[in-house]
Order: structure tokens, then sequence, then C-alpha cells
């Protein structure tokens, strides 16, 4: 686990954030060539991956802060940092890395100084990621249309270009140690370093004495879903793109493939996500998902004018 991939200039950078971007890069190198090959300016896609990133990172951000179960806390880290419960020992609230005042009476550690901002620190973590695919939809449905760029083409783009970008991300969640996986004793089992996300919560159900020791094996869902959306990525790009009958059959697959990958990866998935009924907030929101990619299906599938691309 590495939370910063690297300092300089006197700024550590977040590892997650760093991949992030990494894979925006990619995703939005890999979209202007596409343009380019079918005779649009890639010049659009250059603006669409940047207009995406904003809009994205604040989607994803927000999702996270209203749906994750941390709502109240960033509330109360505003008004009343005392009714914010850290779950730490004595000792490691008292350290230099958070900070906070011990509460005897309930056991728990306060922030000692309010934070009005701290819902917007998307570079320390915290992020989505159907928050941000909906964020960045929006963001690029409006700059699309100003651009007069087919707005279906451009989908299908996003339909193999995301997921190879998210694949990026996921890898910076290995490096920072979120979404991690429930326990298990597979030969490909993780064990994360001390103070770690997985140690953390793992001593706070009594699985550990401490958040001073490793945790215990968990599944490693980062690498399972960075695996899965590059599968997703190369079944759209060089399977459904070369044979779809009409625009906008890429991104239903992608969006339909990666909320089933999801959907079964959430059962192994160990961290906070809230939800709903047993299930978490991102199946209950691939189910919709679903829906909406058979719904284009449907709809478009029905027309199916467009004309196959050039090889």
């Amino acid at each position: 686990m590495r939370p910063d991939l690297f300092h300089a200039f006197g700024i550590d950078f977040p590892s997650y954030f760093v991949l992030l971007v990494t894979g925006f890069l990619f995703a939005t190198a890999a979209g202007a060539l596409w343009a380019r090959r079918i005779g649009q300016d890639p010049d659009v896609i250059v603006d669409l991956g940047i207009a995406m990133l904003l809009s994205g990172v604040a989607g994803a951000r927000l999702l996270h802060v209203l749906a994750d179960g941390y709502f109240w806390d960033y509330v109360h880290l505003c008004t009343d940092p005392d009714k914010v419960d850290w779950v730490l020992t004595k000792a490691d609230c008292a350290s230099a890395r958070y900070g906070g005042h011990w509460d005897a009476i309930k056991g728990v550690c306060h922030p000692i100084k309010t934070d009005c901002f701290a819902w917007a620190e998307f570079w320390a973590g915290g992020l989505t990621y159907y928050g941000g695919f909906i964020g960045a939809s929006v963001g690029a449905f409006y700059l699309l249309r100003r651009d007069r760029f087919p707005f279906w083409k451009a989908a299908d783009m996003a339909g193999f270009t995301v997921p190879l970008g998210l694949a990026f991300g996921r890898m910076g969640c290995l490096l920072a140690g979120c979404c991690f996986g429930v326990r298990t004793d597979e030969p490909w089992a993780l064990s994360f370093p001390v103070h770690s996300p997985a140690s953390e919560s793992q001593w706070k159900l009594h699985l550990l004495p401490s958040m001073a020791v490793q945790s215990l094996p968990v599944h490693p869902t980062q690498v399972y879903e960075s695996a899965a959306s590059l599968a997703i990525s190369a079944v759209c790009m060089l399977v459904i793109h070369p044979r779809k009958r009409y625009d906008g059959q890429v991104f239903a697959s992608f969006v339909a493939l990666y909320a089933a990958a999801r959907f079964i990866l959430e059962f192994w998935r160990d961290d906070d996500r809230g939800g709903f009924a047993h299930l978490s907030t991102s199946q209950l929101l691939g189910i919709a998902l679903v829906a909406f990619a058979l719904g284009i299906h449907v709809v478009k599938g029905r027309r199916a004018t467009v004309q196959p691309l050039p090889a």
C-alpha cells in the first residue's frame, strides 16, 4: 500500500488521484485517435476528456458525501466536531495523524477543529464510480451538444475508453488501500499494512486486537475490478464496436456489462458503501443502469440505421 505515490515541490501526490488522472489521460488519448479515424475533430474529444474529468470528480465526490454514510459527519465537522465520533484507540487519537481529543466517557475520538470544506477534499479519496459516471455523462452531454458532435457516436467511444480509464483508477484504490474485500484464505489474498482502511475496519469488528497490526487476508477486489474493466474495454472495442448495428450499442453494452460485473463484485467488498435492503448503493444503481441500457437497446435497436465503420 502506498497512499502517496510520490512527493514533489513540497506536495504529496495521492496514489488514487494520480492513477485516476492517468486513466483519464489514456482514455482521452484513445478517444482522440478514434475520432481521427472516423473523420471527426480529435480536439473535441480532448475538450470532452477535460470536461468529463471535472464533472466526473464533482459527481463522484457528491455521491460519496450523500450516499456512503458520511453525510452527517461532514455536517457536524463544520457545525460541531464533538458530534463526530472517530472509532480509534486513545493513542491514535492523540497522534499527529489524527490530532483529535479523547472522549473517555464514550471511548471515541473527536476532531479538535471545525472544517466546513472537508466534504470537497476529493484529492484525499472518497469518490464513487457511479457518481462520477453520472456527473461525467451530464458534462459530456452539454459539451457535445455545444460542439455539435454526434452524441451517440461519442457515447460508443466512451464505451471502451471509460473502462480503460477505470482500470487505472482501481489500481490507485489498491495503492490507497480503499475498496478492500472481505476476509478470505485464498492463496491470492492480500494483507494490508497497519492503520490501513482494512485493518481499521477489522479492528472495529473485533477481528484484530489493534489497528497497529496488519489486516487479515482479504479479497483483492480492486484487482478484480481492474481486470474486469480491462476485459469489458477489450470486448466493447474489439468485438462489439466493429459489429454494432446502431450508434449507442457499444455504450449500452458497456453500461450493462460493468453494472453486472460490479453487482457481483460488491458481494466481495467489505468497505462502507451505504445501501438499502441488503444491497449496496452501487448494486441498486447497477440495477437501474441495466434497465437503462436495455432501454437504449430496445429503442435504438429498432432503427439500426448506423453504417459499419471502415476497417
